[in-house]
């Protein structure tokens, strides 16, 4: 247990200091106020605060875990070894950055809540993010400054246990069109029979046609593959259905049709099943209670994790009605554009409302991006950036997840096939 004296505890200051210290290195904290009760205490200690009490190990605050509300901040980000930071403090702060106040301002997504311009989905764009400014998108920066704070804490006690934790692969598949052809119905076949030979796509209608007499499986079920591999891999999955409407008629699939729901029970029984809430839905919470019953009475379990459609995330008012509902996880919290933390960690983390300045019992499940972030980029591309990312989170023993979609894994898909499987 590591004892904190600070002259003043508050909500902000308890989250950040407890995703730092018990999340990522798995040392629970108590913090105290009185000054005796500091020093009388014969085991690990630290202080934060303006000035430290003596000579143990101190990090100066910047302020910003005392206030409440939220302001549009001046922030410079420095260099920091073979990483970044910001909120600067004095030389004689134990680490030269108040890494609480930086993390609990890359956590609780105080950005988000400033103006901001946003993309055409209503979405906070990538562009819009410090992190994208200043180019750490794609370090887990909040673990790097956690490992350092670490060695702060070993050279003042070197006896000190920590929890070692293990680097995590959680691959999280988005099926929001579980079939390319079967089960979508007269209409949306006959249309797409129609678009492809509008464009002469001669191939596409042979196809759909063999799928459709049921010469060969549909190109996107590919569900049982992923089970296997993942099982063989020793891989955690993670497989999201729609149980609402589609975003558009082209993805709009009948889930109540008896081979969709027995797909979504099938996956259910060798994996995780996640809901994604549809995007027509994200703003009306009936909506949002009736498709989390109706995939809990079909899976016959407790929904644990949810992802919003198209990536759709407003804070704080989504993360909200997740927890009316009770959701146990979110995986919305990525950019679509490109790959990185949008919340600066790789280590799963409670949702802080910063209107109300509480830290809820909502774990966002940190992702490091999509992979239709990368199309149109060639292979050896690709494959250089999603190892970069990977290597800086196994770095820290994280936790890796990627959302694929299981159109990645088509016959002719090769790479993602590969990718997945890949330990």
């Amino acid at each position: 247990m590591l004892l904190i004296h600070t002259p003043q505890t508050t909500s902000r200051l308890d989250y950040a200091f407890k995703h730092i210290c018990t999340r990522i290195l798995g040392v629970k904290v108590q913090f105290v106020s009185v000054i005796e009760e500091f020093i009388a205490h014969e085991g690990p200690k630290m202080s934060y605060g303006k000035q430290p009490i003596g000579s143990e190990a101190f990090v100066q605050a910047h302020g910003l875990l005392t206030e409440q509300g939220f302001d549009d901040l001046e922030i410079t980000v420095q260099p920091w070894d073979d990483t970044i930071c910001f909120f600067p403090v004095r030389v004689h702060s134990s680490v030269p950055f108040d890494i609480f106040a930086s993390t609990f301002y890359l956590l609780s997504r105080y950005e988000e809540y400033i103006p901001h311009l946003k993309d055409e989905m209503d979405r906070f764009p990538a562009e819009e993010s410090l992190a994208y400014k200043e180019g750490f998108l794609q370090q887990p920066v909040i673990d790097i400054w956690a490992f350092k704070f670490k060695k702060v804490l070993k050279a003042h006690f070197p006896e000190m246990p920590f929890v070692e934790r293990n680097f995590v692969q959680h691959h999280m598949v988005d099926a929001t069109q579980p079939f390319a052809y079967t089960q979508r119905g007269f209409l949306r076949n006959f249309a797409g029979y129609f678009s492809d030979l509008g464009r002469f796509k001669f191939k596409h209608i042979l196809n759909r046609s063999r799928v459709l007499l049921g010469l060969r499986k549909d190109p996107y079920d590919v569900f049982s593959w992923m089970i296997n591999v993942a099982k063989q891999g020793h891989i955690k999955l993670t497989v999201l259905f729609l149980m609402g409407e589609g975003f558009s008629f082209k993805q709009d699939s009948n889930t109540q049709r008896k081979h969709y729901r027995k797909t979504v029970k099938f996956v259910s029984d060798y994996a995780e099943v996640g809901l994604i809430f549809s995007y027509h839905s994200l703003g009306n919470e009936e909506r949002l209670k009736r498709e989390k019953l109706q995939m809990e009475e079909l899976t016959h379990r407790s929904l644990q994790c949810s992802l919003n459609d198209k990536l759709l995330v407003n804070l704080p008012h989504n993360y909200r009605n997740s927890l009316e509902l009770e959701v146990a996880r979110d995986a919305s919290m990525l950019y679509e554009s490109t790959l990185g933390f949008r919340s600066g960690t790789c280590t799963p983390f409670l949702f802080y409302d910063l209107d109300y300045e509480i830290k809820t019992p909502l774990i966002i499940h940190p992702m490091a991006g999509v992979t239709s972030a990368l199309a149109g980029k060639k292979e050896g591309q690709i494959e250089s950036e999603l190892m970069k990312v990977k290597q800086e989170v196994a770095a820290v023993n994280g936790t890796f997840s990627l959302l694929f979609s299981n159109q990645n894994f088509t016959s002719d898909q090769l790479f993602w096939r590969r990718f997945f499987a890949e330990k």
